[in-house]
């Protein structure tokens, strides 16, 4: 049996700076979209912020487009992060999926940059990579589970257990995150006139969906 090759100490060093390096460009890509949008990263805008050349930055990237799709990756997994923290100690079914939807308002709020990137898509032609939704899908899918055992502990009717109900959801949430950002740009969530109405807005879901709901609307 061939013995595998290790790989050298000077390949390992040199692995760590290009992936220090990279996430380094991520950091000042991230700092120029929160300060002045997506529209405003550049290959030489990071550059002069790094002290290089903008040659130099392409050893590290393909192209502009795969700096977004990094940003974009971060972010996904960002929220996702911040969703399984919030919800790890709640109840499944209803408890959790409301736990997990108001956290996701408040980080898009507390992150409005890379939320805007992941749920506004301002780059035109840019679409993100399968690796970098996957955390994306992740959520998706941790939503339709949570509405499935909301149905099954009568939590909600059985109209809710279904991808219908999901983007609904997803309609909701997204509308107050747009109308925040939009109305009121750098007011915390627990201030905002918009935000302040999650809950509101999750209740009118709830009596949506409830048991007591017979009429299917179509």
């Amino acid at each position: 049996m061939a013995t595998p090759i290790s790989p050298s100490p000077s390949s390992s060093r040199t692995t760590a700076r290009r992936r220090a390096t990279m996430e380094e460009i991520l950091d000042h890509a991230e700092a120029i979209l929160r300060e002045s949008g997506a529209g405003a990263i550049t290959v030489a805008e990071i550059a002069r912020r790094m002290d290089m050349r903008s040659p130099s930055i392409y050893k590290y990237v393909d192209s502009l487009h795969t700096i977004y799709d990094g940003l974009f990756a971060r972010g996904q997994q960002k929220v996702a992060d911040h969703i399984r923290r919030a919800v790890e100690d709640q109840e499944p079914g209803l408890d959790r999926l409301l736990a997990g939807l108001r956290a996701w308002v408040r980080w898009t709020i507390e992150q409005p940059g890379l939320a805007s990137l992941l749920f506004w898509r301002p780059v035109p032609g840019f679409e993100p990579s399968p690796a970098s939704y996957a955390p994306a899908q992740e959520i998706w899918q941790a939503t339709r589970n949570e509405l499935h055992t909301a149905v099954e502990r009568g939590e909600l009717a059985e109209q809710a257990d279904s991808d219908d109900a999901a983007r609904l959801l997803t309609i909701l949430v997204s509308g107050v995150f747009s109308q925040q950002v939009s109305n009121q740009p750098g007011v915390p969530f627990d201030e905002g006139l918009f935000t302040s109405l999650t809950d509101e807005v999750l209740g009118m879901f709830v009596t949506h969906y409830s048991r007591a709901q017979r009429k299917v609307r179509r």
